[in-house]
């Protein structure tokens, strides 16, 4: 029976409905459940709103979540956010060297500056550390134009990456792509290479038939036909061809294209709204207990990747939309992970950026489809969710890396 504390460090984890906070819950859990006493070190302010407020401590799913003052101040500047990951870098490694009976440590990359907590407090304590690899900064900053290059900032950070990449025991990549980005940085691995795909929130979503889904009525989609954008509005997942596409279809009453969430883009929705568009909603992010009604709430869910992205980030949103059952309409590069999925089973379409007839005549023949048709795509995504993107075997995967090499 194992004996000891495994460590989590994570900026963000739930109630907090960011992807990264709800993954690091399913691994806690599942260490947890596995004999280990985990501990959680994570912010006591929202991700994307940080006039939220949560628990200082409280106990989830048999993990123990201490959450750090001063940890998050929003979103709203590159200032803002430097301040909050330094603030809550630090408070790691101070909280981290005093973890009773710590075994192992597992980080993630959120905030990027995460891995220097955790690299000081795996080194200091000696135990194993496991780095779980969400996104690759500096790279996505540099790329979307956040970050100079070759600014000192980025080549500190980037430095500290390799450090923490060399020093891992294990450095877990979400698919093959971003597995050869951290090989290329590793240039001779000494830490084990993984994959472990983040898996669908299938504790909590179930399809939802239309008539008995009070998101539908509630937001005015009972006779609409929705595509459906859910999740983080980020440069690295462009809107420019849905949007202009979308304008086409503005004779089609219809068909309504509806953006859930938050983050620094969806300005551009709303003042699309804003400016006229008459086919455009634009909601925040649910809770996590209305999800499913509101994912569910699709006829086709739209997943976006910019095209330099591939390898630097994966839009995890892909699962949860084929765990309810719902088609998918990719718009981004190839090949990615998501084309890989499109390749082996029907569950969907693909554009390219930039190719708006493309795109408008991609949405007129799915809007010109059969209830049926949409549905059989849907039934094949969800049975691909439910076999390959099993949470219980992937979760159990991670927590046989984190905790291998910890003495019990």
């Amino acid at each position: 029976m194992p004996d000891g504390t495994i460590l989590v460090i994570s900026q963000v984890y739930v109630p907090d409905p960011a992807a990264v906070g709800q993954y690091m819950a399913d691994a806690g859990a599942r260490m947890a459940q596995d004999g280990w006493r985990v501990e959680v070190l994570t912010s006591a302010r929202g991700y994307e709103d940080p006039t939220l407020r949560y628990p200082r401590r409280e106990t989830i799913d048999g993990v123990e979540v201490r959450r750090l003052p001063l940890s998050s101040s929003g979103k709203t500047s590159v200032l803002r956010r430097l301040i909050g990951q330094v603030s809550f870098v630090a408070q790691c490694i101070v909280r981290g060297l005093l973890v009773r009976d710590l075994r192992a440590v597992l980080c993630t990359t959120s905030p990027p500056f995460g891995a220097a907590a955790g690299l000081a407090v795996a080194g200091l304590r000696r135990v194993p550390l496991t780095h779980w690899v969400m996104d690759v900064n500096p790279d996505q900053a540099v790329i979307t134009g956040q970050l100079a290059g070759g600014s000192m900032f980025v080549k500190a950070l980037e430095w500290l990456n390799r450090r923490t990449l060399r020093a891992a025991d294990n450095v877990v990549s979400l698919d093959r792509f971003m597995q050869d980005r951290m090989s290329t940085k590793l240039a001779h691995p000494s830490a084990d290479l993984a994959i472990v795909p983040p898996w669908p929130l299938d504790g909590r979503l179930a399809p939802i038939d239309h008539p008995d889904n009070p998101f539908r009525q509630q937001h005015g989609l009972a006779d609409k036909l929705v595509f459906m954008y859910s999740g983080n509005h980020s440069p690295v997942h462009p809107l420019d061809t849905l949007l202009a596409a979308a304008r086409d279809l503005e004779d089609r009453p219809e068909v309504v294209f509806v953006f859930v969430g938050g983050g620094s883009e969806k300005g551009r929705i709303e003042a699309a709204i804003e400016a006229g568009a008459t086919n455009l909603r634009s909601l925040p992010y649910q809770p996590l207990e209305r999800i499913a009604y509101s994912l569910s709430a699709a006829d086709v869910h739209l997943v976006v990747l910019g095209d330099d992205m591939a390898g630097i980030v994966h839009p995890s949103k892909v699962y949860n939309a084929m765990l309810v059952g719902r088609a998918i309409l990719y718009i981004g590069p190839r090949p990615s992970h998501v084309t890989d999925l499109l390749d082996r089973h029907e569950i969907g379409w693909e554009v390219r950026h930039g190719d708006v007839p493309a795109m408008v005549e991609t949405l007129r023949r799915i809007a010109s489809l059969d209830g049926a048709s949409l549905a059989a795509k849907g039934r094949t995504a969800r049975d691909v969710a439910l076999t390959e993107l099993d949470r219980d075997r992937l979760s159990a995967k991670l927590s046989t890396l984190v905790t291998g090499g910890a003495s019990g």
